[in-house]
């Protein structure tokens, strides 16, 4: 078993619980009257950091939405009035994808960059690699934040980090022959593209030094038939990460791969609400996530909506870490549920059912309003030498049989659906941006 901070990692309840309430103390009196987003915000409903008397006193406060963030940003101008220090104190930018609006510009001072690179630190360590390992980054190093932490926490563990931004895939593959990649991060859509550029090529990946491949910006690693698609096309094992630009590295999975993903809860502090509500649900329902970070005093969120859905399990785990673990993963997103035909319908869920079906290469899914009830629209493409027809008919079996739900699947030419390297859009619906 490999662990980053085992001290930390397999510490007590009571000795996390602690460590959370005594960084708490350190973020309200760090932020108080020097990040105006905050100080207004607490002191509107009351609060001083005096007040501040455990963990059970979070909930007294409001919960910070990323609409607010947005304003705080509008406002500040070049520096969000939620940055806690004068602008000569960040010296890094990064910003969200932007695919559900504006993006958010996030920036970070040295001390809170190197918090980020301990986050990943716990990523990569968690899922065994060290100083034997070296690390592909198939990522293009743009604003958006994605792995760019990697490469710290790639250092922490001890291992190499290999760049493979401005790099074509054929590049990137012959990196990892050339220098014997042991691992890679990136999307799950891109290390199945990677695997099916390496096919075309006629090399097949399963044969690469890849061992492990780690996983964010899509809850793909913990749909299970998209995680076994990746590990069976590089004989890897494929673990996943949910993190975010203005949150953090909030989690990881372990080793034993029991079906989750471990919050960091030395840096971070979790709630789970209900979607759209202020009530917590109980342990094991499914909910929203609500997150704390307890270590970028730059650019902090205090009880951050996240619109992630999940589902908080609090039995021990066989690894032995205390840290909780997020069942399944990231479920989905509070605001990506749509109703078909009286079925909630989640993307992951549907990128489950096509995963099953081996030979699709890429998907499409379009909710078309065609009558009040919707219609589910499914574009698949096929391997070459399949039968297209064939395929799609299976699909409809499959989502029949499990969703009660008859969608229609045509099966389109190769090359008609895009590809991706960064977050895959693959979920419309008619009438949304």
């Amino acid at each position: 078993m490999t662990f980053f901070d085992e001290a930390v990692e397999t510490a007590s309840r009571d000795r996390l619980r602690a460590l959370q309430e005594e960084r708490l103390r350190t973020l309200f009196e760090g932020l108080w009257e020097r990040n105006r987003f905050y100080t207004d915000k607490l002191r509107a409903v009351g609060f001083e950091p005096r007040d501040f008397g455990g963990l059970d006193d979070l909930a007294r406060l409001p919960f910070t939405t990323k609409a607010e963030l947005v304003a705080a940003q509008a406002e500040g101008g070049r520096l969000s009035t939620n940055c806690t220090f004068p602008e000569a104190a960040y010296t890094r930018f990064h910003q969200t994808s932007g695919t559900t609006g504006e993006p958010l510009r996030v920036y970070d001072t040295p001390e809170s960059w190197a918090w980020w690179g301990r986050c990943w630190g716990f990523v990569l360590a968690g899922a065994g690699l060290g100083p034997d390992d070296r690390i592909l980054l198939p990522f293009s190093f743009g604003p958006f934040i994605g792995f760019w932490a990697a490469v710290g926490g790639a250092a922490r563990v001890g291992a190499m980090m290999i760049p493979g931004g401005g790099q074509t895939s054929l590049q990137r593959l012959a990196l990892i022959e050339r220098l014997g990649a042991t691992a890679m991060c990136c999307t799950p859509t891109y290390a199945l593209r990677l695997a099916e550029v390496a096919r075309e090529e006629g090399i097949d990946p399963a044969t690469l030094p890849i061992r492990i491949t780690v996983h964010a910006g899509e809850p793909g690693a913990s749909v299970p038939a998209t995680k076994t698609r990746i590990e069976k096309a590089w004989g890897a094992r494929a673990y996943d990460h949910a993190g975010a630009s203005e949150v953090g590295a909030f989690s990881f999975e372990c080793a034993p791969q029991p079906g989750g993903i471990h919050v960091i809860e030395s840096e971070f502090v979790v709630e789970v609400v209900e979607p759209g509500g202020d009530r917590p649900v109980a342990p094991g329902e499914r909910g929203e996530l609500v997150v704390t970070n307890l270590g970028r005093l730059g650019f902090p969120v205090i009880r951050y909506r996240t619109g992630d859905l999940v589902e908080l399990d609090e039995e021990p785990c066989g690894c032995g870490r205390s840290f909780r673990r997020l069942r399944g993963g990231v479920i989905g997103r509070a605001d990506d549920m749509v109703v078909v035909r009286g079925v909630n319908v989640y993307p992951a869920a549907v990128e489950e059912l096509v995963r099953r079906h081996d030979g699709i290469d890429e998907f499409r899914v379009t909710v078309e309003r065609r009558h009040e009830m919707g219609h589910l629209r499914i574009e698949i493409e096929c391997a070459d030498g399949l039968a297209g027809d064939a395929v799609a008919a299976a699909v409809v079996r499959t989502f029949t049989r499990e969703l009660a739900l008859t969608p229609e699947v045509v099966a389109v030419p190769r090359g008609t659906l895009p590809r991706f390297e960064l977050k895959a859009r693959r979920f419309f619906v008619e009438g949304s941006p």
